[in-house]
């Protein structure tokens, strides 16, 4: 939720890491996967109340593919992608990991790993201070963060040892699992979640966008290696459980492991879904009858779908394979302009800032949910008093766009509203484009038509960055785009 300043060494690092793709190259892949289940209760993060898991519906996983392109003895470029069954991915996290994948592997520059998060409401706290822990029956987030961290990059490290002449190819499918969230009323506002069986209700804010975008990697021997598959929409069909669990992504990950084998790595990608949801907001009890009587809650329901598209896009694409690809990985820390908080914001923030310590302190053991407001408002307070001395202040993102042949990976660390990836897709030059969201710590990015509706995810105290600065990313993806795909001498 805060800001932080990349060291200036590593800034001019990452403007030096990209290579001109070859037409002779060698697409080298590897790939691994991790257990990132916790070993005993953890703090869930997701909801502004304090969830203590209580036990493990299904286990939490990492993928991980690497790839390097090559010209003989001579390396182009390299991209490792890292998909994660977690809300978002802390800079901490990004941080420590690189460091540790630093000790382990040699010839992998830090900057090449990106790593992105599912956005399972149902899996561990990162950042501590989040909450307000009990002394016992839960792990440190400390020490959840460590074994993560120790995790991962013992993964990635498998992965880019492992990475051995492979192949590729690049398929679109379709399945509805997002579904806009946001109402729209007779008087211009917009609600989260708001009722649709009302006189007031007008219809439904933004766009639904049901690409299900998906790259497959084979290995030396011909055998179907690994899959990242692209679906525009959060996994939070259990949000509010006290458990650990990797929501639709887990029966996904099941059912395509027992069609492809077991030992298939499967990277679970968020597109852009800010304003997003994994269930209807109308006709519910035409889709109730329709889950009782395929005898499929929701979850299931979703992954049937999910799968069906991807076996459908394989079928086609299968035979179009790729061992000789542009592998083009241009990594850039972008200046976003913030969302200002106005004085009447600013305001509103303070009085609920106090309002939440004033309940602390009254009954210190009810202070869950009003600790996390003083934090939540506390952070917007900080803003306006911060804007008096920075008046225009920036936000740094750090990007990612690979290009993989004819398809393009782009990267961005918010919950970003659907029509900015609409945006991205629609300008982009690349036959396909996978937007992946929450490759970072999160917070909302609105459009300008939410700001003007309002409610959560679109009020200044969920957003670092608003209409302005997503306008801005939109910009600055797409000319990386062009970028990679831009004639090399």
């Amino acid at each position: 939720m805060r800001t932080r300043i990349l060291p200036a060494f590593f800034s001019m690092t990452i403007a030096l890491l990209s290579a001109s793709p070859s037409a002779a190259n060698q697409l080298l892949v590897g790939t691994a996967t991790a257990d990132i289940t916790p070993e005993g209760p953890v703090a869930l993060r997701g909801q502004f109340h304090l969830r203590i898991s209580k036990s493990v519906e299904t286990p939490l996983s990492a993928g991980v593919v690497a790839l390097e392109s090559r010209n003989g003895d001579q390396s182009l470029d390299a991209a490792v992608m890292v998909a994660c069954d977690l809300i978002a991915i802390s800079d901490d996290v990004r941080r420590m990991v690189r460091e540790e994948v630093a000790k382990r592997v040699a010839g992998l520059a830090p900057a090449k790993i990106f790593f992105s998060g599912t956005h399972t409401h149902t899996a561990p706290v990162l950042d501590p201070g989040s909450f307000v822990l009990p002394k016992e029956g839960v792990l440190p987030i400390e020490q959840y963060r460590a074994f993560l961290v120790a995790r991962l990059a013992d993964a990635i490290a498998k992965a880019w040892n492992g990475r051995a002449p492979g192949s590729v190819t690049w398929g679109l499918g379709h399945a509805v699992v997002a579904y806009n969230r946001r109402a729209v009323y007779a008087d211009g506002s917009a609600r989260m979640y708001g009722a649709t069986n009302v006189p007031e209700f007008r219809g439904i804010e933004g766009y639904e966008d049901h690409d299900v975008n998906t790259l497959f990697f084979w290995n030396s021997e011909g055998s179907l290696a690994a899959v990242a598959i692209n679906v525009a929409c959060p996994s939070q069909v259990v949000e509010g459980r006290s458990t650990i669990n990797a929501d639709y992504w887990y029966p996904v990950y099941t059912a395509l492991r027992e069609r492809y084998g077991q030992d298939l790595c499967i990277l679970g990608w968020c597109g852009a879904a800010g304003d997003q949801a994994p269930r209807p907001m109308f006709r519910k009890a035409a889709e109730a009858r329709m889950a009782k009587l395929r005898g499929l809650d929701a979850m299931p329901e979703l992954a049937r779908r999910i799968v069906q598209a991807v076996d459908d896009t394989y079928a086609a694409v299968k035979d179009d394979r790729h061992s000789s690809v542009p592998l083009v990985h241009h990594v850039e820390t972008v200046q976003l302009p913030m969302r200002l908080v106005t004085e009447a914001e600013y305001k509103e923030s303070k009085a609920a800032q106090q309002s939440a310590a004033d309940a602390i302190a009254k009954d210190p053991k009810a202070a869950d949910r009003s600790h996390t407001a003083m934090r939540w408002h506390g952070r917007t307070v900080e803003r306006f008093e911060a804007q008096k001395d920075n008046p225009n202040p920036l936000h740094e993102m750090e990007l990612h766009v690979v290009r993989i042949g004819d398809a393009v990976v782009c990267t961005n660390q918010f919950e970003l509203y659907t029509d900015y990836g609409i945006q991205m897709k629609a300008r982009s030059k690349a036959v396909q484009t996978f937007v992946v969201q929450l490759a970072g710590p999160g917070t909302y990015l609105p459009t300008e038509r939410a700001v003007r509706g309002g409610s959560y995810s679109a009020i200044v105290q969920s957003n670092l960055v608003g209409p302005e600065g997503g306008q801005v990313l939109v910009d600055k993806t797409v000319a990386a785009i062009d970028a990679v795909f831009a004639p090399r001498e």
